[in-house]
């Protein structure tokens, strides 16, 4: 029996750790459905902070000041992220040192990658850099090792990073996201058509490919 194509578009952020945690679980939920679909993931950008300054910020305190909580419940949040991600294969290593950082040119870099069929590699790949171990997504070099580590170009991806379109391609894109009502991420979009917003669990994700599988969507 063939396989039904899915498009999924993702709107995340490569810091956002809530969109490691919903595609995970999105993943899960595929798994229960061998052999009925052939999903194509597009990952589309959203910048928590976009006034990030260039050497980015104590996570720790930025946390604090951004939600006005408090040190104890930072340290309860990260520690519950890192049993969730245990939960679905994935190391969260926070650490009262870890950095958060402008993610402009890692999403220039993921729309460069789009048509290449590597951007989802890639997305993980700088999740996996950034939350396990702890590197600076701003840096030049992060990124194109990220490229290399899954097979793509260095060279193309480090022109497309000074690449004046691909930044306004970019830009775009965000804006019109923002245009459209989407003001925090994961958001999972399906066919178009069906979306479901936030690190839902497994089975709100099972629910909806139910769905789509019995309609032929």
């Amino acid at each position: 029996m063939a396989k039904t194509y899915l498009r999924i578009d993702i709107v995340s952020d490569v810091v956002c750790p809530w969109c490691v945690i919903g595609f995970k679980r999105l993943e899960q939920a595929l798994a229960k459905f061998p052999g009925q679909f052939e999903p194509n993931f597009v990952w589309h950008p959203f910048e928590l902070n976009p006034q990030m300054p260039e050497a980015g910020e104590n996570l720790r305190e930025h946390m604090v000041a951004k939600y006005q909580i408090s040190p104890e419940e930072s340290l309860e949040s990260r520690e519950r992220l890192k049993e969730i991600g245990s939960e679905l294969g994935f190391d969260f290593n926070f650490s009262d040192e870890m950095r958060i950082y402008n993610t402009n040119h890692a999403h220039r870099l993921l729309h460069w990658a789009e048509p290449t069929g590597r951007q989802t590699e890639l997305q993980m790949r700088l999740f996996e850099d950034y939350f396990t171990h702890g590197k600076n997504l701003n840096h030049e070099r992060v990124l194109l090792d990220a490229v290399d580590s899954v097979g793509l170009n260095r060279e193309e991806a480090s022109a497309a990073l000074h690449d004046a379109a691909i930044k306004r391609q970019t830009l775009a894109r965000e804006e019109q996201l923002l245009m459209q009502g989407i003001s925090g991420v994961p958001l999972f979009m399906f066919n178009h058509d069906y979306a479901i917003s936030g690190a839902e669990e497994t089975s709100v994700f099972e629910a909806q490919l139910q769905q789509l599988a019995e309609s032929g969507n």
